[in-house]
């Protein structure tokens, strides 16, 4: 009887947590488009006339032109770094299973779980004089996603054969061409993997900034969101376009790499 009902089950299931994933978009759709006295009650109801205006409005006030360049350029630059130096550093940790490999990997993947020192940081940050900059959020962007990425690459290197390592050093590749002329193209599924999900994160964040970016000139699209709201927050239409606005380049990204993160995730999950 249980066995006969697991599959409407699940399907049930899937369905009620799409639709909870999924009102939220709706609603911020549908009242980006209404005019400002019909998106205040921020009802389900669709607009009786579309105002497309709103996103060009939400664009010129909340200055998402500049927020999206910058966000485009942290996300993508500090995502680029995190993912090459994870996959080196994973490689180097799971051929050499040595005592000082396993304890440094261990203390790395303890990352994913403590919580960040904001006054240790912003210390360091103050004494090296990267608060406020921006090569200064990509460089602790990179770092809070090494963790996470070290981890989910390190699984899946050990799913290529170590004959490969042999064949190619026998045949004169040095540690480095070995590692890129050789490894590198075969772990594209979990470097996709990694890099979409360190993207996704770096795109959504909004702590870090808020701490170590004060001039708006710098600041992400998370950041101007919220500048605006503070700005605009009885014009609900406006915030919902902003809003809209903000998540679209996400869900768009996600929906492209999608199988490569279920991809990369599921290769290398057995070991590690």
């Amino acid at each position: 009887m249980f066995r006969a009902l697991r599959a409407p089950l699940a399907h049930i299931a899937a369905f009620i947590a799409s639709l909870v994933m999924i009102l939220p978009v709706y609603l911020i759709t549908i009242n980006a488009l209404k005019s400002s006295p019909e998106a205040s009650s921020m009802s389900v109801e669709w607009p009786s006339e579309l105002h497309f205006e709103n996103f060009l409005i939400a664009i010129e006030k909340g200055k998402l032109v500049t927020s999206f360049l910058n966000s485009l350029l942290y996300a993508s630059t500090a995502t680029v770094i995190a993912t090459l130096v994870s996959a080196m550093a994973a490689f180097v940790m799971s051929r050499h299973r040595t005592r000082f490999n396993r304890f440094l990997y261990l203390f790395l993947i303890m990352g994913i779980a403590l919580p960040v020192n904001f006054f240790t940081l912003t210390t360091m940050m103050q004494v090296t004089h990267l608060i406020n900059t921006k090569i200064g959020i990509i460089i602790l962007y990179a770092a809070l996603q090494v963790p996470f990425s070290v981890f989910l690459i390190y699984g899946f290197i050990e799913t290529i054969p170590r004959e490969l390592d042999e064949a190619a050093t026998i045949d004169g590749c040095r540690p480095l061409q070995l590692f890129f002329l050789v490894v590198l193209p075969l772990l594209k599924p979990v470097l996709v993997t990694a890099g979409i999900l360190n993207f996704l994160n770096i795109w959504n964040d909004f702590m870090m900034p808020l701490y170590y970016l004060n001039s708006s000139a710098n600041w992400p699209m998370t950041l101007s969101v919220y500048n605006f709201f503070g700005q605009y927050q009885s014009s609900w239409n406006l915030v919902s376009a902003d809003i809209l606005l903000t998540i679209i380049p996400v869900i768009v990204i996600y929906l492209l790499g999608q199988r490569f993160i279920i991809a990369g995730m599921t290769s290398g999950s057995v070991k590690g």
